[in-house]
């Protein structure tokens, strides 16, 4: 039986059984894992949007890796950037997944927050359209309507330094349409806008309706710390080993997720199984083709700069939180060296 057969529950599966298994409904083999369960360290852990720009953590989820590491990972989708580092703040979520730039405004404004890896190592986002041809000069956006999520989500900042940049003017010449995070190529398919800028699995559906890619942001802006796991410096303080175990298991989840397409494509299935699972293979090549999830839990400098340069630009951030103050890379420096 393989790996993936093994660990084949989905997490709303397995919490209905141990939720059964804690009942005494069910017997057993489900009980033995239970039990085996009751001595991992639980862990609460927010994402922003569920999507496949984050596969690794579904499939250091899915090969049962976490586990492997001590970790009984809690994870739920926070619906935006901005809310899943509130998690953070608020003490519901131990770390965090989303723009890391959501830690350094925390910083400049006397709060806490630190980055200790990457897990989305490009903008992973695509220009979708149905009306409009592939382009490379963003100054083809002139006259149109853009969607995405409302700033300070990353897609809006991309899309706006990339419009100003070029030169055109928002409201005047280019004009961005605001809908909640995962809903934006819904939007541009009911004619709100003429392109979306939207992430995987979404971008392989819309294809699948008959629109296509006609921007690749992830090559357009380069190497970019689109994601970052986010955790405070007291929980570094107080459970250095829980935050080691956690990188540690991105490093292995990254790996795995690049040396296995396969696997990796069956656990976006597991995922998403609303959608054709030929719509999610297709996702899932267009994430490993384009680099878009990190193939190292480390955060690297041009990456980091990459990211900061666009908020600085934007006004989102002062800039004046060093790569040394808000980065720690000692636990995937020590993940690395682990793994070998």
């Amino acid at each position: 039986m393989s790996s993936f057969m093994r660990s084949g529950l989905d997490r709303r599966g397995f919490l209905k059984t141990s939720a059964l298994a804690a009942g005494g409904l069910i017997a057993a083999p489900y009980v033995s894992r239970s039990a085996r369960a009751a001595t991992l360290k639980t862990v609460n852990f927010s994402e922003a949007v569920h999507n496949l720009g984050y596969i690794n953590l579904y499939v250091g989820m899915h090969d049962g890796i976490f586990e492997k590491n001590g970790l009984d990972m809690k994870v739920s989708a926070a619906g935006g950037d901005t809310q899943t580092f509130a998690a953070v703040l608020g003490g519901s979520a131990d770390f965090a997944i989303g723009d890391a730039t959501m830690a350094v405004i925390s910083r400049e404004n006397g709060g806490p927050g630190e980055v200790v890896g990457t897990v989305v190592q490009r903008a992973h986002y695509f220009g979708v359209s149905k009306t409009m041809e592939p382009f490379t000069d963003p100054k083809d956006l002139k006259g149109k309507k853009v969607v995405t999520s409302p700033e300070p989500n990353t897609n809006y900042s991309v899309t706006k330094r990339m419009v100003e940049q070029a030169g055109l003017k928002l409201g005047e010449d280019v004009t961005i349409v605001t809908v909640n995070p995962g809903t934006e190529i819904a939007a541009m398919l009911a004619g709100q806008a003429d392109m979306a800028v939207a992430y995987q699995p979404s971008v392989a559906a819309a294809e699948s309706q008959g629109a296509k890619v006609v921007f690749d942001f992830s090559n357009y802006i380069g190497p970019f710390c689109n994601t970052g796991i986010m955790v405070l410096p007291s929980t570094i303080k107080n459970d250095p080993e829980m935050v080691q175990a956690l990188v540690t298991s991105f490093e292995a989840a990254s790996r795995k997720t690049y040396a296995d397409p396969d696997f990796s494509k069956k656990v976006a299935r597991a995922e998403f199984p609303d959608l054709p699972g030929d719509v999610v293979d297709k996702a899932i090549d267009a994430e490993l083709k384009y680099l878009i999830p990190a193939q190292s839990v480390i955060t690297k400098k041009d990456q980091w700069q990459n990211l900061m340069d666009m908020q600085l630009y934007l006004k989102n951030i002062k800039g004046t939180i060093s790569f040394d103050q808000i980065i720690d890379n000692s636990f995937a420096e020590k993940a690395i060296k682990q793994l070998g």
